[in-house]
């Protein structure tokens, strides 16, 4: 075969450095993103943080740009502020259009720019960070036993009866294994006879220990043991006993017509103990060794100022960042040893950065506008005005891709008068009215809620009822539907929701 040259022209979609870093900053959460910006302050020389009081021109600073939204849904215009990167000092536009073609052609980006796995706080920080996240992580259910078996005076014998029984009891504080089955193993692992009894012994003295009800067996042994220690004064005490231990099966049905009937109380009476009985937990052992409280921080404010909607972008998300001006003026334009090349690659560096963090706030301001202007109606009444939206509709509206879009409401909070919410809340699908509009999910299980809360405990609705009362309000929605919605709402069933007044 003869080999040959052939020119060919095509079209092929290449993805720059500049791009891909734009993406990767659009896609990060808050506490990410001011990750990535430390990173970036730590390993780069040009960058640095801004004060107060140097000059705007210089600094990643918030700038103001308002704009009245259109009228629609309720009368409040919108107003926006948004925040972004500022242009860089008049003294380096000199020589800023030459640098990108001055920068070596081999040159790769992840080495001019780090990973965000690494660690990026400073020693000053830490001394920030304040007294809860300074704490390790609490301990485990396991190991508080086995600190306060520690300072219990037992023989041999029975300590390693109760390192046995501890090791057998799960996460909520329940013992998994028999009792006969942890005598007989312990009897042939110590080559002697360990009765029964004296497990049981052994358990019981378990059973003292902090949380109250760890180390049972089950549910009745576990809330009995929390009886047991509450003072004897405690209203209501021999009753809930008495219940727990003879009825406990009509109670878990919630049959309170047999339970009053067998004991004799009074529904005021009874109403009385089964508060008792609620305020008792049900897995003690999940109390200890919980995961740290994670707080989120809202991307976007929205208030109400002067009849105006106003969207403002948090400024603490992104702190100010400039250009250190004493170093890029030592780079020099016709020099191209290692130390100029070495700035001149982070000065562009720099650039990229700033104008990636300038992409990123403009794009999360226009997303988050846009949606406010939809669900105006939602700030105004509530989540029952929910208004059903895609993220066709606001890429439509933004002018970009849908993936953009997902991209940007990931993750991202908005802080409103009505709380704080994920971008992602505010999209939803729709269900048919009878007249022909539609109406969002999220609006219909506001609606759920709010039936669900307003409704008779003796009589609580059934998932056929609230879809014959939303059929009365226009909302077509099938008894499935009811209950898949009442589901995630984590609403019990109506047999199960059903009390004593």
């Amino acid at each position: 075969m003869k080999q040959s040259l052939q020119l060919k022209l095509g079209q092929q979609l290449t993805m720059t450095p500049q791009l891909q870093q734009a993406i990767r900053l659009l896609q990060l959460s808050t506490m990410d993103l001011q990750q990535e910006i430390q990173l970036a302050l730590d390993s780069n020389p040009m960058l640095e943080m801004a004060d107060e009081n140097n000059d705007p021109a210089e600094q990643f600073s918030p700038r103001e740009d308002r704009a009245e939204g259109e009228q629609g849904g309720a009368d409040a215009p919108l107003e926006t502020v948004e925040y972004g990167t500022a242009e860089l000092p008049d003294n380096d536009a000199d020589w800023a259009a030459g640098l990108a073609e001055d920068l070596p052609v081999d040159t790769q980006w992840d080495d001019l720019l780090p990973g965000a796995s690494a660690s990026s706080y400073s020693g000053d920080d830490l001394a920030d960070t304040g007294f809860e996240n300074s704490n390790p992580a609490s301990d485990s259910l396991r190991e508080q036993l086995l600190w306060q078996l520690n300072l219990t005076r037992l023989s041999d014998v029975d300590r390693l009866i109760a390192l046995a029984i501890i090791d057998a009891t799960d996460d909520n504080g329940r013992v998994t294994q028999a009792l006969e089955d942890i005598s007989q193993a312990l009897s042939q692992e110590m080559d002697l006879e360990i009765e029964l009894d004296e497990v049981v012994a052994v358990l019981h003295r378990l059973q003292q220990f902090e949380p109250a009800g760890v180390c049972t067996r089950d549910l009745q042994e576990c809330l009995l043991v929390q009886l047991q220690q509450l003072p004897p004064s405690t209203p209501w005490l021999e009753q809930a006993r008495m219940i727990l231990t003879r009825h406990i099966n009509q109670l878990g049905n919630g049959d309170y017509a047999q339970i009053l009937r067998r004991t004799r109380l009074k529904e005021s009476e009874l109403r009385q103990v089964l508060t008792l009985i609620q305020s008792l937990d049900p897995n003690p052992g999940q109390s200890v060794g919980r995961d740290q409280t994670e707080y989120v921080v809202p991307d976007v404010f929205v208030s109400k100022k002067d009849g105006r909607w106003v969207v403002e972008l948090n400024p603490d998300i992104a702190p100010k960042l400039r250009i250190n001006s004493n170093y890029a003026s030592l780079i020099k334009r016709a020099d191209s040893s290692a130390d100029n090349t070495y700035l001149r690659d982070n000065l562009q560096e720099a650039r990229w950065f700033l104008k990636s963090l300038h992409s990123r706030n403009e794009t999360l301001m226009k997303v988050a506008t846009r949606i406010v202007e939809h669900q105006r109606n939602f700030l105004e009444y509530g989540a029952e005005a929910m208004k059903p939206l895609v993220l066709h509709e606001i890429a439509t509206l933004v002018e970009m891709h849908e993936s953009t879009i997902s991209r940007v409401t990931t993750q991202k909070y908005m802080h409103t008068p009505r709380g704080v919410f994920e971008l992602k809340y505010f999209f939803s699908s729709h269900v048919a009215t009878s007249s022909g509009g539609e109406c969002s999910s999220t609006a219909i299980r506001a609606l759920i809620r709010k039936l669900v809360a307003a409704e008779n405990p003796r009589k609580p609705l059934s998932d056929n009822k609230i879809a014959d009362l939303l059929q009365e309000q226009g909302v077509q929605v099938a008894r499935r539907t009811i209950a898949k919605y009442r589901e995630s709402l984590l609403i019990a069933p109506s047999n199960e929701r059903k009390r004593l007044v």
